[in-house]
């Protein structure tokens, strides 16, 4: 018998009830960090750890329904707790306890809101998201969306004081919106005349492939929305900046999740006979988001504008994963959807796990040098080794190498493209394998980037004064991210444990299993086709990581050890080395900027050549912004000006409006 196995779902109202009386309680002391910091936020992180046990035992259940006396008049809350759900509860409980960990040691007095304020606005954000995905009908899951989006605004906005931040804040609640309106419509295109706003009424209402395509085009909108897809991404690399660390880790690790939740229950149940080409759609899409935010990350100088922008390539490859699975799907394929479908939700858990490591890391880094500009940083592992040695483990996971959790979702997902010649449409069979391509490209400008990352912030030696008085983290805050550099460790060691939970939502949503293909061979060989074809064994490749690294060491301490002379190494004359030589985050970026050039918004401002103090400025800016978003902008201030030649502000005109509008009406009347 599991823990909790008789009721997951009242239980897990239990724990939204708890956030909220948390996050109420806040509101006693709202001045008193120490209350908040030291006794809220850890009873938050024991709320987070029985969501996990909660929904990993729902995972493998039955599905439960509920009505809840809330709501309208004849609009009560339906909720509903499945495979799929419990899935991304799982991701939301194991992201809550590290961040509210974390968040222990982090906060100080005087950082923009009032501390329990921030508690309650925090907590609400953690229980708006469980309540996204328990909803059951279309009201209740505008309400939970609306509210996730609103106390999310208000974290984003922690530090309102400062111009850019409220900026920030502006314009994420502003695509927020827009995404939510998307998202009403359509629930409203799929209700059709259901005659009742219930999931089940909507699944069972069958649609035409017109307004089926409509549905889904609103759903890709709105969810792309929330997620930052393009071009609705340019929320995102403004958001994360602006927000408090743990905040940021928060809403790229488990926020976007929930964007992709919404697209999979509405894509794969609500929808049920989706068209091949709205999973080309997802997956050209996912695609081009991805090499987007890869491309972007690559040339940023600010380090959490480069995790934001990496978090776009990472949701970028999760929707590609949804459009391949979709295709299959639609081509009757079970097992291949199965495996595109696993290889996603797979990435989902791994992009939470490393992305809230580096988010957290870089807040540590914050907080000792309140530095967040690359080019002022650098040899940080001398001052902040346990910083240094967990944001190594999240570096190496994002960038795809075994055996941890990156490389695992990648290598399946590329399994997936790989076997996808077996489609009966002959453009898809020369699209898929470009899309490969293209997912390669992106996995390997990511370990780029994270070369970048790590090496300018870590590595080197200090480029400011100031860095050598910067210290390591607290115990809290080391505890957190010890929590997600062993879940990264553990991820990559075991994925046929993940695999096993995540047959129960595949089950649900393509009605197959991929451990009935795996299963046979035990835990060190996995093979997610046959073993013939391709197989990955992650502790054999540890241990082959460990032997090598065990021999290189005792043959260097057999052969060489004491028969060598050290001497000064020869510095091409220059009497010593500073942080001036060493390669800058703009010098990393160069090889991409030159050739991606025409990708990017360049503006350059060259020095004079006689000047005693040149100054080399340079940035990359977003095309999609001054192409897109600034026209729309301005003809939005024209049109308002427009009409506000009608506002004179005199009472006698006001009136003649009226009058000449009721004349308008009666002669429509007639």
């Amino acid at each position: 018998m599991y823990p909790f196995e008789e009721a997951p779902l009242d239980l897990i109202l239990g724990i939204v009830l708890y956030w909220l009386l948390i996050g109420a309680a806040g509101l006693l002391r709202p001045a008193s960090l120490r209350f908040v910091s030291r006794v809220l936020f850890p009873m938050g992180a024991l709320g987070g750890l029985l969501l996990v046990i909660a929904a990993l035992t729902a995972v493998r259940l039955d599905p439960a329904s509920m009505v809840l006396p809330l709501g309208l008049p004849d609009l009560p809350f339906h909720l509903r707790l499945d495979a799929l759900s419990a899935f991304f509860m799982v991701l939301v409980g194991a992201i809550a306890f590290g961040v509210s960990l974390f968040s222990v040691g982090y906060f100080r007095s005087g950082e923009g809101a009032l501390p329990g304020l921030l508690c309650l606005q925090y907590h609400v954000f953690l229980s708006s998201m469980v309540m996204v995905m328990l909803a059951d009908d279309a009201y209740l899951f505008m309400v939970a969306w609306e509210t996730m989006a609103l106390s999310s605004y208000f974290l984003v906005t922690t530090s309102h004081r400062i111009p850019e931040i409220r900026r920030a804040g502006f314009l994420y609640l502003l695509i927020a919106h827009i995404g939510a309106i998307a998202l009403l419509l359509c629930f409203g295109v799929i209700h059709g005349e259901a005659g009742h706003y219930a999931f089940d009424a909507l699944r069972a209402n069958s649609l035409s492939p017109f307004w089926g395509s409509a549905a889904f085009l609103l759903a890709l909108a709105g969810f792309g929305a929330k997620a930052g897809l393009l071009p609705l991404h340019v929320w995102l690399p403004e958001a994360h900046p602006a927000a408090p660390s743990p905040v940021s880790a928060l809403m790229s690790a488990v926020m976007l999740k929930t964007a992709v939740y919404g697209f999979l229950r509405v894509g794969f149940d609500l929808l049920s006979a989706p068209l091949w080409w709205w999973g080309v759609t997802a997956l050209v899409l996912g695609l081009l988001t991805a090499l987007f935010g890869v491309m972007f990350a690559a040339v940023q100088s600010d380090m959490k504008r480069l995790l934001a922008y990496s978090s776009i390539e990472s949701i970028g490859i999760i929707f590609a994963g949804v459009g391949l699975a979709m295709i299959f799907h639609t081509y009757h394929n079970p097992h291949l959807a199965a495996l595109a479908l696993a290889a996603t939700l797979y990435h989902c858990l791994n992009h939470a796990f490393f992305k809230c490591l580096l988010f957290l890391g870089t807040g540590s880094v914050l907080h000792a040098t309140n530095e967040r500009n690359l080019g002022r940083l650098g040899g940080l592992m001398r001052t902040m080794p346990w910083v240094a040695g967990f944001s190594l483990v999240g570096a190496l996971a994002i960038a795809g190498l075994p055996p941890l959790n990156g490389f695992v979702s990648e290598w399946l997902l590329l399994q997936a493209f790989l076997f996808s010649p077996g489609l009966p449409n002959p453009y898809l069979n020369m699209l898929v394998p470009l899309g490969s391509a293209a997912l390669v490209l992106a996995a390997a400008l990511s370990g780029y980037v994270m070369v970048k990352f790590y090496g300018v912030i870590f590595l080197g030696q200090p480029r400011e004064d100031k860095l050598a008085s910067a210290h390591d983290a607290g115990g809290w805050e080391r505890c957190a991210l010890a929590w997600f550099a062993l879940g990264c460790i553990a991820l990559g060691l075991f994925p046929m444990a993940v695999i096993l939970m995540l047959d129960h939502v595949t089950s649900l949503l393509v009605n197959f299993s991929l451990s009935s293909v795996t299963s046979g061979r035990g835990w060190l060989l996995f093979a997610p086709i046959a073993a013939q074809r391709a197989s990955y064994g992650p502790l054999f490749f540890l241990l082959g990581i460990v032997g090598t690294l065990a021999v290189t060491f005792l043959a260097v301490r057999a052969f060489y050890h004491g028969r060598l002379r050290r001497g000064n190494a020869w510095d091409c004359g220059f009497p010593a080395q500073t942080s001036r030589m060493q390669d800058t985050a703009e010098g990393f970026g160069q090889p991409i900027t030159q050739i991606f050039e025409p990708f990017f918004r360049v503006r350059r401002e060259m020095p004079d050549p006689f000047s005693r103090t040149p100054v080399y400025f340079k940035t990359n800016e977003d095309r999609i912004w001054y192409w897109l978003y600034l026209p729309v902008a301005h003809a939005h201030e024209r049109i308002a000006s427009w009409i506000g030649v009608l506002q004179h502000g005199r009472i006698h005109i006001y009136l003649l409006y009226s009058f000449a509008t009721l004349l308008a009406l009666l002669l429509f009347v007639r």
